[in-house]
């Protein structure tokens, strides 16, 4: 532990799950670099405090029903949400800004998504900064939809998705990071706002590295004149058990003694995040590609994975059975123990910056299935640019996913090179948190800077 530093951060993550994981992470990163933390939360999908005796918290009414907080509908949820908190959050800053009791107030650092919090912050004169949650590289195909909207790439047509964006190689008009909508013009006025008012704060923390996606951060840095700080990856600053307690799902451990019985390299790891949802058409195919690939299998069905289940109801009567153990199925999986264990050999994916990010840092190779936004983006650098997996370009077809998983598991000239290149990644991920790496020195240079923020808060 570092000596205090005498400095309160405020932090304020966009409550969904993949983006609270690496709000809290930073929170512990700062933390032990000397920095007294205070979380502002939505009292949607609120962080238990009690897991977490080193922050303070501060909970905010974001004033959303239930219906309103779904995550099923991702892009009216982030305005709702960037629209009912203007007030309360404002409230809540007051208040921790004039309790002279506390440490003085350094800096607030907030989701990007939450792009409300630039006027707020501004309004007294807090300096902000912004943690982005997902990848560098996605970020750039986010900043450059007003060009791809002046050239007709934007709104998307189905005559031009194989097209190739010259520029933003390697991505064709099929990887942009868009979502299936009726309302498009919402969307990318959702996302002008998110990166104007990203572009607007006084630096951007990534959970990457230099070493992974050097070419974006210099179009980024070439584009902005604000600092940017590639300190990732987040989650291995510390042992895995202590980043697992920021699940808001409850986590099956069952899985660690399942894989204990696998021989290294052996077993298909199957998850899609803790928001997209599929067809039970897309269900069962996934279903008979694991079955008939004849490997074993650790697959994540979340409750409301399926439209229309609840769970396994749409699965063949034994389907489970059948696998004579060579299957296991879990609501949850404490993911980062399971990418991590030597039994485990590939990752079919949802492409959600975590998980690819994590994957990366244990070197596992993935099968990409993108479901929107951002993730379309990470699939295409993951099987195109550090080429460390394979993307399902044709649906999800079982003799499609059959063929997929045995190219990567079974012993073949491109499963052997795709390995070869994600543990160099791997390798690269370790070093990078080394003294001396990347990652180190941008956390060293980023701690300065928020100390060197002068702020004038008036109250």
């Amino acid at each position: 532990m570092e000596q205090r530093k005498g400095l309160r951060l405020l932090l304020f993550p966009l409550p969904l799950q993949g983006h609270i994981n690496p709000m809290l992470q930073l929170a512990h990163i700062l933390h032990s670099n000397g920095f007294s933390i205070t979380i502002i939360h939505t009292s949607f999908n609120s962080p238990n405090p009690s897991n977490y005796p080193n922050f303070n918290f501060c909970c905010i009414q974001d004033g959303l029903s239930k219906s309103e907080s779904s995550a099923s509908d991702l892009l009216n949820f982030v305005i709702r949400l960037n629209v009912r908190c203007v007030t309360v959050f404002k409230e809540c800053l007051g208040k921790l800004l004039s309790d002279i009791s506390e440490e003085p107030i350094g800096c607030l650092i907030s989701d990007a998504m939450c792009y409300f919090t630039q006027g707020v912050a501004n309004s007294f004169q807090l300096p902000r900064n912004v943690l982005r949650t997902g990848g560098v590289s996605s970020f750039v195909a986010f900043a450059t939809f007003p060009f791809l909207r002046e050239k007709g790439y934007i709104p998307i047509q189905d005559s031009k998705l194989e097209e190739t964006l010259e520029e933003l190689p390697p991505l064709r008009v099929k990887d942009l990071p868009v979502i299936n909508t009726e309302e498009p013009e919402k969307y990318y006025e959702l996302i002008c706002r998110f990166v104007n008012e990203t572009k607007g704060s006084l630096g951007v923390i990534w959970n990457s590295f230099e070493e992974l996606e050097s070419s974006a951060l210099v179009t980024l840095r070439q584009e902005c004149s604000i600092p940017m700080f590639p300190i990732g990856p987040f989650h291995k600053y510390f042992p895995t058990s202590s980043s697992s307690s920021c699940s808001l799902i409850s986590q099956d451990q069952s899985c660690i003694s399942w894989l204990d019985k696998h021989t290294p390299n052996s077993v298909v790891y199957v998850s899609f995040g803790s928001v997209a949802a599929i067809t039970e058409t897309q269900f069962l195919e996934i279903a008979w590609g694991l079955a008939n690939s004849k490997h074993p299998f650790l697959w994540v069905v979340r409750p409301g994975l399926v439209h229309g289940s609840e769970w396994l109801e749409p699965l063949p009567s034994g389907f489970v059975e059948n696998m004579e153990g060579r299957g296991h199925i879990v609501k949850w999986a404490p993911q980062q123990e399971v990418l991590a264990h030597p039994a485990t050999g590939a990752f079919w994916t949802h492409n959600g910056w975590n998980s690819t990010l994590e994957s990366i840092c244990e070197g596992v190779p993935m099968i990409c299935m993108p479901c929107f936004t951002d993730q379309k983006v990470n699939a295409r650098y993951v099987s195109h640019v550090w080429r460390v997996g394979l993307q399902l370009e044709n649906g999800m077809e079982r003799r499609e996913i059959e063929r997929t998983i045995r190219k990567l598991m079974e012993v073949n000239v491109e499963g052997k090179e795709i390995r070869d290149r994600a543990f160099k990644l791997k390798e690269d991920a370790k070093l990078c948190l080394k003294q001396g790496g990347s990652s180190c020195s941008s956390l060293e240079g980023l701690v300065t800077y928020i100390l060197s923020l002068e702020s004038n808060i008036r109250v």
